[in-house]
């Protein structure tokens, strides 16, 4: 759907120039909803900004939907771009404009009637959850509502592409958690290509399928959700993980473990996707002569399924104690054991 080949961007200042963006290369499948990751001044802003061109690259191509993005002349640009929706940080509404009148905007420059475009916009105004509102001024809105409108007028085309540039980062987190709800149901609903740029790791886990990690305008680390939370190899990307599964407590917590726990082996019990709701303490308690001990957890959820990490004491006769590590690792459980954590 969307592939990106060598991109680059460079700002030329009156002292320097900077490298906003770096040979970046990408591909985005169909359907999908791909996030794109980093903290402040990693690029990523730029590079959502490119996509549509309301930056032009300075090297390298984007095509979406077999299309040339970057090759088009302003004419053509102005046709593409109504099939690439794009919602803010900051919402970006016609303040005396209703929410009606906001989401018919894009509508009326396309050149689309006044019957069609209420028609239109009422079945917007339904799909996002404002039934009712449609002759409320966006000042009367809460932040969670205006952004309801920026997702809607940002539909209002039916374009193939909605661009995500921090879509929730100035709503608080119950409000988030609902806009994330809603983009996966458009998602899901409209067969809708999502490229979401967050430098917040919670909205990466609740909604996206793949993830890039991005810093100094490239692309350090990129794939599946759930392998790049079980498995981060750079630093900037652990770090990233840490905001989700990090545990403040943790090092307390196993320490504690260590001056509780003098006997038998503590085992780091890693449970992946469909693994999570295996009764594997059940089952081991059962079958082995052995006292399971569970002593610290956490478990998080994404669109690829959960992920936990259990650690547990197990306590009995050394051979017992063998067995029951085997047959763990005979699941599709990984196990880590150390007898001092």
């Amino acid at each position: 759907m969307i592939s990106i080949k060598e991109l680059s961007k460079v700002f030329h200042t009156k002292d320097q120039d900077v490298q906003a963006v770096d040979q970046l290369n990408l591909e985005i499948d169909k359907g999908e909803i791909y996030g794109v990751i980093g903290y402040s001044g990693a690029g990523k802003s730029t590079f959502i900004r490119l996509l549509n061109r309301l930056e032009d690259p300075t090297a390298g191509s984007i095509r979406i939907d077999n299309q040339d993005i970057t090759s088009l002349n302003k004419g053509k640009l102005r046709l593409a771009r109504q099939e690439i929706g794009m919602i803010f940080q900051h919402f970006n509404l016609l303040w005396s404009r209703t929410v009606h009148d906001n989401i018919a905007f894009p509508l009326e420059i396309a050149g689309m009637t006044k019957a069609k475009r209420d028609k239109r916009v009422e079945e917007l105004i339904d799909l996002v959850g404002l039934k009712g509102r449609g002759q409320s001024y966006p000042s009367q809105l809460s932040g969670g509502q205006k952004q309801r409108v920026g997702i809607a007028r940002a539909l209002a085309n039916n374009p193939k592409v909605l661009l995500c540039d921090e879509a929730t980062s100035a709503l608080d987190p119950e409000t988030t958690d609902s806009i994330l709800d809603l983009l996966v149901d458009i998602n899901e609903k409209l067969g809708l290509t999502i490229v979401l740029i967050t430098h917040e790791m919670h909205v990466i886990r609740k909604i996206c399928h793949q993830v890039a990690v991005m810093e100094s305008g490239r692309i350090v680390e990129q794939g599946d959700v759930l392998d790049v939370f079980l498995y981060p190899k750079e630093k900037v990307t652990k770090r990233f993980v840490d905001q989700v599964m990090g545990d403040p407590e943790r090092e307390h917590s196993l320490n504690l473990i260590n001056d509780t726990y003098k006997t038998g082996e503590i085992l780091q019990l890693h449970f992946i996707g469909e693994n999570t709701n295996q009764a594997l303490i059940s089952e081991i308690s059962r079958s082995f002569k052995v006292d399971v001990n569970i002593l610290h957890g956490k478990i998080t959820q994404t669109q690829k399924g959960a992920y936990g990490t259990l650690f547990v004491q197990f306590a009995g006769e050394e051979q017992e104690i063998k067995r029951a590590i085997e047959y763990c690792r005979s699941t599709s459980v990984e196990v880590e054991v150390s007898p001092h954590v």
